[in-house]
């Protein structure tokens, strides 16, 4: 009686001729091709974020230099002096020119006495700069009205 040794058969990878190194959970250009399809995806999710976050911020900043502008006119004397100072403060709260390109600050003094209000309205266009990968609309502007009593027991200056 002769013995023979056992043979193990050939696995199904050996059969097909596919390296003996591979690991059993790699997945070879399975991987790099998922990579490059999702991240351009990714990155223009990214940008869209940004430009929502931009027009978000405009829209916040210039509620706020309205705010400002009109409440630093409703304390001066006279109007000609409440115009200056609300536009002085409403320029200088619009710096940033990635979330408020070109910056406009409008002052009503009509009913500047005492007892009656100062209206500032803001407006400036939101920045696209930067953005080019999505291709934004261009020209989306911001506004914002504020209005600030002026004091009833105060002395108001005739503007001369």
């Amino acid at each position: 009686m002769s013995t023979r040794p056992a043979t193990i058969p050939p696995s199904p990878a050996a059969r097909r001729g596919a390296p003996e190194a591979r690991r059993a959970g790699d997945r070879g250009a399975a991987d790099a091709l998922g990579l490059a399809l999702l991240a351009p995806a990714a990155i223009a999710l990214a940008v869209v974020i940004v430009f929502l976050g931009r027009g978000i911020d405009g829209r916040a900043t210039v509620q706020m230099a309205a705010e400002a502008a009109a409440q630093a006119g409703a304390q001066e004397r006279t109007p000609a002096a409440a115009e200056a100072a609300a536009r002085l403060i409403g320029s200088r709260l619009l710096v940033d020119a990635a979330s408020c390109a070109a910056p406009k600050v409008d002052v009503d003094t009509s009913q500047f006495r005492p007892g009656g209000r100062l209206a500032v309205t803001v407006s400036c266009t939101v920045s696209t700069d930067g953005l080019e990968l999505i291709n934004p609309p261009r020209g989306r502007s911001s506004s914002a009205t504020a209005f600030a009593t002026i004091d009833t027991f105060r002395g108001v200056g005739d503007g001369a």
